[in-house]
């Protein structure tokens, strides 16, 4: 009797949900909260281009000068604070705040009296 060969074992990578489980506890939001001067027209312009640096990371604004974005974890937190580091300006205060997405499930929103509903995440994490 002819024995068949043994076929190579081959390694199949790891779905992305198994190996770095994606749960509200991973994913995080960065808020960023500024007051800059705006004083002169050379603050202004600053001020300006922070703000334009923000939207071109992909930041959305929550109110003139509070900006949030979703990030797929700490890592990703910790780069785009890098970043936003590079485009602060001279003056002013900036401040970075980052939650998980558990705890930004129970931020609660409110246009005068009325409660807007809870925001639904972005789809940016679309498997196929």
């Amino acid at each position: 009797m002819r024995r068949k060969k043994a076929t190579p074992k081959v390694e199949r990578p790891t779905p992305l949900l198994e190996s770095s489980a994606l749960s509200g506890y991973r994913i995080m939001w960065l808020f960023v909260l500024f007051d800059l001067p705006v004083g002169t027209k050379r603050e202004r312009k600053a001020a300006t281009g922070f703000r334009h640096a923000l939207l071109d990371l992909g930041f959305e604004m929550s109110q003139f000068s509070v900006y949030i974005k979703y990030a797929a974890g700490k890592e990703q937190v910790e780069s785009l604070a890098r970043q936003i580091e590079m485009a602060m300006p001279a003056s002013g205060k900036v401040h970075m705040v980052q939650i998980t997405d558990k705890q930004y499930e129970n931020v609660k929103t409110y246009r005068g009296r009325k409660r807007e509903p809870a925001r639904k995440n972005p789809d940016q994490f679309t498997l196929f």
